[in-house]
Order: C-alpha cells, then structure tokens, then sequence
C-alpha cells in the first residue's frame, strides 16, 4: 500500500477511538436509524403526489404516523430495535431449543 494512503487510514483509525468521534458516531447512527424507519414502514423513498408543497405534507403525515408508532410501541413495551436474521440462524435456534 503507497505511504499517503496508508498514513490517512492510520490517522482516521486513532481518530475513531476518541470520545469525541464516537459521540458524532452516535448521533450519526441514531439519524440513520430513523431514516432508515421512516423508509421501511411509510414508504418515503418516492412521493406519491407531484409538486413541493404536497411532498412536504405526505412527509409531515409520514413524520407524525413514525411518531405514533414509536409511542404506541413505547406505551406497550414492545421492543423496536429488531436485527434482521437469516433464515440459516433461524433454523439454528429451532434446532437447539
């Protein structure tokens, strides 16, 4: 690997253990996670009406429906933060229980 580059990934590798870079991580990681939501249960990737003022409502209405999910599932306890699983791991525990 040339100098240059090798250097760089040194440097960005120290930083990522700072206590400063692992709170942007955090907070980074937590945006993600709520764009990421917001895409899988209201379907934000395409609008579904044309013109500005009518996207900015559906993510509005999108927003507030993400929200009431949240609080429906924080009132009842049910546990948000699923890992997806392959269906290899899921024979794998059917197997040993």
């Amino acid at each position: 690997m040339p100098r240059e580059p090798h250097e760089a990934l040194v440097r960005a590798r120290a930083e990522q253990t700072t206590e400063t870079w692992k709170a942007k991580y955090a907070l980074l990681a937590g945006v993600e996670g709520t764009i990421n939501q917001a895409l899988d249960l209201t379907g934000m990737r395409r609008a579904r009406y044309r013109g500005l003022p009518k996207v900015r409502l559906q993510h509005a209405f999108s927003a507030t429906a993400l929200n009431a999910i949240r609080l429906e599932a924080h009132w009842t306890g049910h546990n948000q933060h699923h890992t997806r699983s392959s269906r290899l791991e899921h024979l794998a525990y059917r197997l040993t229980a």
